[in-house]
C-alpha cells in the first residue's frame, strides 16, 4: 500500500471520527428541542427549510440531492430519539406509497400498511398513525378519485407533498422470460407499460392484481411467471430484474399529500389546496377565481370531480402557490371565500424539497 493511499484512509478515519462526534451532538440539541416543546416536534416546514438551505449551501463534490437524502435520515433518526411517528400508507410493503412515505420521513419512523386509502385516512383520523401517505395524482393516469373524496369529507389536513417518479421493471423468479406463462401487475401500471407490453410482450396473458407489491409476491411464489413492479418490491420478494424502467412515459410521476390531524405552518416556498363550489351561473367560475389573479397568486392546478350532493353539480380541486396565512393568499381566499357556494381549505404545506 502506497503512503499516499495510506495517509487518505487515515485521513477518512479522522473524518469518520468527526462527522459521528457532530451527529451525536446534533441528536443532544434535537432531544433538547423536544423537551422545550413538549408536543408535536415533528414540523414539516421546518425540515422543509433545513433540506432546501442544504442544497443551496452544498460546496459539491456530492450532489444536492444525495446531501438531502443523507441528512433526511439524519432527521428522521433524531427525531425517532424523542418520539417515532408511525405513519400510515396505502399497503402491503413494496408499493410505491411505502417508497414515498420513506422519501418523506427517512427509514426511522413505525410504516403502517394499510388495505385502502380509506383506512389510511380512518388510521390517522382514530390516532392510531400520527400521519398518512395516499396518492393523489399520476403524470400519465390523472387524479385519484378516491384520495379527492377523501380530502373533501374528512376534517384532516394535507400538511406535505412528495414527488415520486415512478420506474416500473419486469420481474421474475427467473433468470429470462422464455418460460413466463403470465404476467401480473396493478391496472394502473399495465397502463403505463401498455405500449412497451405491446412490443416485447404481446402474447403474454396479463392478469390484473390489488397492487404491485401482490404482483410481486405472486410472482415470486411462482416460477412460471412475472411481474411489473418498483424497486422497492423487486428487493422485498428476491426477484431478478429481467428489464428495468419499462414505463412508456420516461418523465412518469406520481404525487403524494401527506394528512395529519395539524396545520403546517409557513416554509417561505409554499403551496395551499382548496376545494370550491361554484353558483350555477353564468361566468360564475371566472367570478370565483378571479380574485386570485388580482392579488397575484398563481394557481397551478384545476381539477373538477363530480358532487355526490346531486346530478350534475361539480367541486374544484385548486392548488395555488403560498400559504394561506401570506397576505396575498389570505386577501384571494377571503375574496374567494365571499363569493363561492362552499370553500374548504384543505392545507397548506411546503412544496415538496427533496
Amino acid at each position: 500500500m502506497s503512503d499516499e493511499l495510506l495517509n487518505l484512509r487515515n485521513r477518512i478515519d479522522h473524518l469518520d471520527e468527526e462527522i459521528l462526534a457532530r451527529l451525536s451532538e446534533r441528536a443532544r440539541c434535537a432531544q433538547r428541542v423536544g423537551e422545550i416543546k413538549q408536543g408535536n416536534i415533528y414540523r414539516p416546514e421546518r425540515e422543509a427549510q433545513v433540506l432546501r438551505r442544504l442544497a443551496d449551501i452544498n460546496p459539491g463534490p456530492l450532489p444536492a440531492a444525495a446531501v438531502q437524502r443523507i441528512f433526511r435520515e439524519v432527521m428522521s433518526a433524531c427525531l425517532a430519539l424523542e418520539q417515532p411517528l408511525k405513519v400510515a400508507y396505502l399497503g402491503p410493503a413494496g408499493t410505491f406509497s411505502e417508497s414515498a412515505s420513506r422519501k418523506h420521513f427517512g427509514s426511522a419512523p413505525n410504516f403502517l400498511p394499510m388495505p385502502s386509502i380509506d383506512d389510511v385516512f380512518r388510521a390517522v383520523e382514530s390516532g392510531n398513525a400520527d400521519y398518512g401517505v395516499v396518492p393523489v395524482e399520476n403524470s400519465t393516469e390523472g387524479a385519484v378519485g378516491g384520495t379527492l373524496d377523501l380530502l373533501l369529507a374528512n376534517p384532516l389536513k394535507v400538511c406535505g407533498e412528495v414527488k415520486l417518479r415512478i420506474h416500473q421493471h419486469l420481474l421474475s423468479r427467473a433468470e429470462g422470460i422464455g418460460g413466463a406463462k403470465r404476467l401480473y401487475s396493478h391496472a394502473q401500471s399495465l397502463a403505463q407499460c401498455h405500449e412497451w407490453l405491446n412490443r416485447n410482450l404481446a402474447s403474454l396473458p396479463r392478469v390484473p392484481v390489488a397492487s404491485n407489491a401482490e404482483a410481486a409476491r405472486l410472482a415470486a411464489e411462482d416460477p412460471e411467471s412475472c411481474a411489473i413492479a418498483g424497486e422497492a418490491a423487486a428487493e422485498l420478494y428476491g426477484l431478478n430484474k429481467l428489464a428495468s424502467n419499462i414505463e412508456d412515459d420516461p418523465n412518469n410521476s406520481t404525487r403524494f399529500l401527506v394528512i395529519a390531524g395539524h396545520e403546517s405552518g409557513p416554509s417561505g416556498k409554499d403551496k395551499t389546496s382548496l376545494v370550491c363550489s361554484a353558483s350555477n351561473r353564468p361566468g360564475a367560475m371566472h367570478a370565483l377565481l378571479e380574485p386570485l389573479a388580482r392579488h397575484g397568486v398563481d394557481m397551478t392546478k384545476l381539477q373538477s370531480r363530480p358532487a355526490r350532493g346531486g346530478l350534475w353539480e361539480y367541486v374544484f380541486y385548486v392548488d395555488i402557490e403560498g400559504h394561506q396565512s401570506d397576505a396575498p393568499v389570505a386577501a384571494a381566499l377571503k375574496e374567494l371565500s365571499d363569493r363561492a357556494a362552499f370553500v374548504k381549505v384543505l392545507g397548506s404545506y411546503p412544496v415538496a424539497a427533496i
